[in-house]
């Protein structure tokens, strides 16, 4: 059985929307929240390829191309807040029937 959903994640079949700490600019715009979308195949693919052997950077990739923001608007996050979308991307893919 999963965990309940912590406050701060509103979950879909296709999305996840995080509320972050605090706000942040992405996008050259404050915001309280990021989404992020399922990823496809073609993502990961993607994230791998511009990520080489170095994990952190291909997830960095992977995060900032669901979220359609800048590598660099995620690397201004707060570990806590980062903490929040790994953690919303980890419930975003997990299998329902888990």
């Amino acid at each position: 059985m999963s965990k309940p959903l912590p406050k701060y994640l509103a979950l879909s079949a296709d999305s996840v929307t995080v509320t972050l700490s605090k706000p942040v600019e992405l996008n050259g715009v404050q915001q309280d929240k990021i989404t992020l979308r399922a990823p496809t195949v073609r993502d990961m693919r993607a994230a791998q390829t511009t990520g080489g052997q170095d994990d952190e950077q291909r997830e960095l990739n992977l995060f900032a191309s669901l979220a359609e923001v800048g590598v660099k608007d995620l690397e201004g996050l707060t570990v806590k807040d980062y903490t929040r979308v790994q953690t919303g991307y980890f419930r975003l893919v997990q299998d329902d029937e888990l």
